[in-house]
């Protein structure tokens, strides 16, 4: 049940996160130049630049989200036992 939980609410915040995107404008400054000038005009490739930053942006993300993933999967221990001491600890 926890497990589903977890699941949906994954879900949920990647689903979120997906539709509601905003457009990126972080581009150096020939790419802007260029771009400005090919959509004054009338070409429409400022669209697909921006995507292409966007894609470029997220891969390392995902790469390390999946390393991290399968990292948990592979080292995570099931039954431990901690055998925590009962008496109040003192850090004074």
């Amino acid at each position: 049940m926890k497990s589903l939980r977890l699941l949906i609410a994954t879900v949920f915040v990647a689903l979120s996160l997906l539709t509601t995107t905003q457009h990126a404008k972080a581009q150096c400054a020939m790419c802007t130049a260029t771009v400005e000038s090919n959509s004054k005009s009338g070409h429409n490739e400022t669209n697909g630049l921006n995507h292409g930053i966007m894609y470029l942006l997220a891969a390392p993300y995902l790469a390390v989200g999946l390393c991290a993933w399968i990292w948990y999967k592979k080292y995570r221990r099931k039954d431990v036992d901690l055998n925590m001491r009962d008496q109040k600890i003192h850090l004074n």
